[in-house]
């Protein structure tokens, strides 16, 4: 039975605060999906804890909660092909910035889950595909005087966030549940996977599909496990 617990409101009261949080770091397979989540003051669910520790029914009933009384929500996903690019831990920082370039009411301070996080110009990788104004398709990242003006807002990171503060605990649901979703969907395309069991974590399942099948263009190829290393002998 999922224990109650009381979570944190806001760190500065009377300030516009969007909680931030990804899902989807160790998978061998998919983007990582990232949440940002303004809720309205004095927001609280009895469900509503960190997403790890919540059932799968609990985020489906609290996903279109979330949706429906937040402020403002975005959730934004990098793909495998970026992640072999810049890095896992810079690609949820980066997912996590273009969610908050995507919220309909731009947040006075970011709460961000974990102990890492700096400015998305300091992403190498990313940096090289802006420019002034943003190109037809692209998102508000790929112009840089958004993303020097978005660079300015404060934040602070919470180790463990999702358990302490409710902002940080919907994004977590948020950048979950979606991208769940995605990889159920992903894995019609690709059945042999299991995906929509796994969610592209490398269990047994994946791994042996991976040993007959071969790679897909949505796994990350910068990603090494043991089990699919050439023997030496």
């Amino acid at each position: 039975m999922q224990g109650k617990i009381n979570l944190i409101g806001h760190l500065n009261d009377g300030m516009l605060e969007a909680g931030c949080d990804e899902a989807g770091r160790g998978p061998l397979a998919g983007p990582v999906f990232a949440a940002a989540v303004i809720l309205p003051e004095g927001f609280s669910h009895p469900l509503l804890n960190d997403s790890k520790k919540m059932t799968e029914k609990a985020r489906e009933i609290l996903r279109p909660v979330i949706e429906r009384e937040a402020v403002a929500y975005a959730v934004e996903s990098v793909s495998a092909r970026e992640i072999d690019t810049v890095n896992i831990l810079n690609a949820s920082i980066a997912g996590m910035w273009r969610a908050v370039m995507r919220l309909a009411v731009k947040p006075e301070f970011l709460l961000v889950d974990g102990n890492r996080f700096w400015p998305y110009t300091r992403i190498s990788g990313m940096e090289e595909g802006m420019s002034t104004g943003s190109p037809a398709g692209e998102g508000p990242w790929a112009d840089r005087n958004i993303v020097l003006e978005y660079s300015r807002i404060p934040y602070q990171c919470i180790v463990k966030g999702d358990g302490k503060y409710a902002s940080i605990a919907a994004a977590s649901v948020l950048a979950k549940t979606y991208r769940d979703e995605y990889m159920r969907n992903l894995a019609v395309e690709y059945p042999q996977y299991g995906w929509e069991r796994n969610m592209g974590y490398p269990t047994r399942e994946h791994i042996e599909a991976i040993r007959e099948y071969g790679f897909t263009p949505h796994h990350r190829m910068s990603f090494h496990v043991k089990e699919l290393e050439p023997s030496l002998f």
